[in-house]
Parts: structure tokens; C-alpha cells; sequence
């Protein structure tokens, strides 16, 4: 597609609060052209240019800029957002993610998986015998942010404490971002007040935990700074809790559309970590990634100047019909990678963590929650950008 025919391309209001990432304009513009004209750039649509693009040597990571274009200028949160890693190009990126490996290991993963199971057998137990419940209000937001207490070395009583500060810090990333400012702030600096003092327990109690490993490659400061330390911390509990209690809502929520599925993994306990990539494909939490050009380049003929946004819609790219041809929900399918995680560069450092709680939550639901089905009305953010229930009304037979 030439520049000529630019303004040919399909056209996708993303930012009408009622466009939907799984609506028909979205499949039409994607059966026309690999790509679509938005409010706010380029969307790309078809697995094969997102899997190119996501890799991309002209493209950065795209959402760095966020605080500046919503009018924010300083404070506490635009700080953090600007330095943390997923704003990072480059060597400091490179120099940040080697630091924060040892601590998101697989080995890791591993040796909280008890903990995982017993925190999610607690929750089960406090509603599975009246058969209803709102399964994200009693199961995904206080499992989410207990995973990240255990991760921490936290009590389990401190988890609504720290899902309201991630909740209201979360206000930054929506439209309203400068209005809610007094509130992101206050809840930004109670969440580095969190990381302070883990960080002067650890240093007094050294230990290999999360934290600890943190706090290990803090030593040589040349290769990770006091706040650096403090970032990647903040950044562990803020982006752990939001997605895991959107993406497990997603889960039960598709499982509901699809009971033989459910009956299958509670038979087959095994797939439950192929439920979570299945679920991820058809319903990811992250339904797409932003990139931005850092100079002028041209990819399938259409020229892309320096500084363009580029969405690339993970939600569209894999339930692309020339790669998945049979794109329904199996969890004994195998299928090509889903972009829940994003991808390149910037591929999330905790999906080992997600990967592993998730699964071990799906393993002891579909045990224990036969026949689950909605209950009422459940709520919904906006099925675009970073999507998920707000609450989920279901009833179940319990085991």
C-alpha cells in the first residue's frame, strides 16, 4: 500500500468508548488490509506484520510518553513511568532487565507454586459452598494481589491495602489521568513508601526471595541504583496485580461461553497451562501493544514517518484466519504464540510469575467449580486497550 492510498486504508475509532477490539469493523478492516488508520496512528491487524513489527529495529516502545500527553508534566508517577523498565531503550533497558532476571526466574516460580495453591484453595473455600459468588471481588482481585504478598514475603492481610493503592494508581493510565492526579500521586507515593521499607528489611535479613535477589543486584549500584531498585519494585506489584485479576476474569468468563472446555481441564487437570496461553490468545487482558518510530523507514510499501504510534492489535493478529484457521477456543489445540506478553525488547519480565500463578488458579477452579454460569450482570472495562470484568456474577455446582 503506497502513501497514495494512504487514506484508503480502513479507519478505526479507537477512541470512541464503545469501539470494540473484537467488533466487525475490526475483522472487516483486517480481511481488506493488514492495517487500519486510527485517531492515534497506525493499528496493525494480521498476525504475520505484528510478530515483524513487534521486533522491528525502528520501533521503541511506545507508551512512554503517556503522563506528557495527558498534561502531566512532573510529580511523583510521570518519575516513575519515565525511568521504570518498560519506558527504557537501549543499553539501560538491556543493563535493567539482566539485573531483574534472577528474580523473575523459572526456579523461582517453582518454589512458590505451594503457596500459589494453598492461597487459592483459601479463597475457594470462603464461597464454594453457597455455590455463587463475584468472581472477581472474592477470587481474581484478592488471589492477584495475594500472589504478589507471597511474592514479597507480605501477610496475606495487607493484599486490600495494596490492591486500592494499585487500583487508584491505576488512574494514571485512564483518560482522566490529570483530574485524578492528587489521588495517583498519593497512592504512588504510598506504593514507594511499600518498596523502601521491603528494601531496609531485606538489607538487614538478606534472603534469595524476590526481593532479596532485587536487593542482591542493588550491590554494585553502577549496575542497579537505590532507585532503580525502588522502580522495579513498584513496578512488580503495580503491574502484577492489574493483569492478573483482569486476565483470570477473562479466563472464567470465556470458559463459561465454552462448558465441554471447562469439563476437559477439570478431567485433565495438565492442561491448565495450556488454558492460560488459549485464554490469552482469544481473550487477552493486553489486546495491543504500542510501538513508536524512532525515524522514517517503510514496511510493506507504506512509508511510516519518525515519531508515528503503532498499535498492533494482539487481539485481532491471533485469531488471524491465515495462521489459525480453526481460531475457536481448544485448550488442546497447539497454536503459533499469542503477543499477551507483548514481545521483543520489552517481552513482560514477570510471565513466568503470571504463567505460573494463573495456571495453578485454573487447575484448582475447574476442580472444584463444576458448571459454572453467569449470574447476573457482569461489568466490563472497555473491550479495547488493557480489557476485564469489573465484576462477575457466576453460580456453580460445587464439587
Amino acid at each position: 500500500m503506497t502513501q497514495e492510498t494512504l487514506a484508503e486504508a480502513p479507519y478505526l475509532d479507537v477512541a470512541d468508548p464503545t469501539f470494540s477490539i473484537r467488533s466487525q469493523a475490526v475483522l472487516e478492516a483486517r480481511e481488506a488490509s493488514w492495517y487500519a488508520r486510527t485517531n492515534y496512528g497506525i493499528a496493525v491487524l494480521r498476525y504475520d506484520d505484528v510478530m515483524k513489527l513487534l521486533r522491528h529495529p525502528k520501533l521503541r516502545q511506545g507508551s512512554y510518553r503517556w503522563p506528557e500527553l495527558s498534561g502531566v508534566h512532573g510529580g511523583l508517577f510521570a518519575r516513575w513511568w519515565g525511568a521504570m523498565l518498560l519506558s527504557q531503550e537501549g543499553e539501560t533497558h538491556s543493563r535493567l532487565r539482566r539485573m531483574a532476571n534472577p528474580a523473575f526466574s523459572p526456579k523461582l516460580i517453582t518454589e512458590l507454586r505451594p503457596k500459589f495453591q494453598a492461597l487459592a484453595n483459601k479463597l475457594i473455600d470462603g464461597f464454594a459452598a453457597k455455590g455463587e459468588c463475584d468472581f472477581i471481588a472474592e477470587f481474581t482481585e484478592p488471589y492477584a494481589t495475594g500472589v504478589i504478598c507471597d511474592l514479597l514475603g507480605l501477610p496475606f492481610e495487607t493484599w486490600r491495602e495494596l490492591a486500592d493503592i494499585a487500583a487508584e494508581m491505576g488512574l494514571a493510565l485512564g483518560v482522566t489521568f490529570k483530574q485524578d492526579l492528587a489521588t495517583v500521586e498519593a497512592a504512588t507515593a504510598r506504593l514507594l513508601k511499600y518498596a523502601e521499607d521491603l528494601v531496609a528489611l531485606k538489607r538487614a535479613n538478606p534472603s534469595d526471595d524476590f526481593v532479596g535477589m532485587l536487593v542482591q543486584a542493588n550491590a554494585d549500584k553502577s549496575q542497579l541504583s537505590d532507585q532503580e531498585l525502588l522502580d522495579m519494585i513498584v513496578l512488580a506489584i503495580f503491574g502484577g496485580i492489574d493483569t492478573t485479576r483482569n486476565q483470570l476474569g477473562l479466563a472464567m468468563a470465556t470458559f463459561i461461553e465454552h462448558p465441554e472446555q471447562w469439563a476437559l481441564l477439570a478431567e485433565q487437570p495438565d492442561l491448565a497451562r495450556a488454558a492460560v496461553e488459549e485464554v490469552m490468545r482469544v481473550r487477552p487482558t493486553v489486546t495491543w501493544v504500542t510501538r513508536e518510530a524512532t525515524e522514517d523507514f517503510t514496511y510493506n510499501d507504506l512509508p511510516i514517518k519518525a515519531g508515528t504510534t503503532i498499535h498492533l492489535f494482539s487481539q485481532s493478529a491471533t485469531s488471524d484466519p491465515a495462521v489459525f484457521p480453526e481460531p475457536g477456543f481448544d485448550i488442546t489445540a497447539e497454536r503459533k504464540p499469542h503477543f499477551g506478553f507483548g514481545g521483543g525488547a520489552h517481552h513482560c519480565l514477570g510471565h513466568f510469575i503470571a504463567r505460573g500463578d494463573m495456571t495453578e488458579a485454573l487447575k484448582l477452579l475447574a476442580q472444584r467449580l463444576k458448571n459454572p454460569r453467569f449470574n447476573g450482570e457482569v461489568k466490563w472495562l472497555a473491550d479495547s486497550g488493557n480489557t476485564g470484568a469489573i465484576t462477575l456474577p457466576i453460580a456453580f455446582d460445587p464439587a
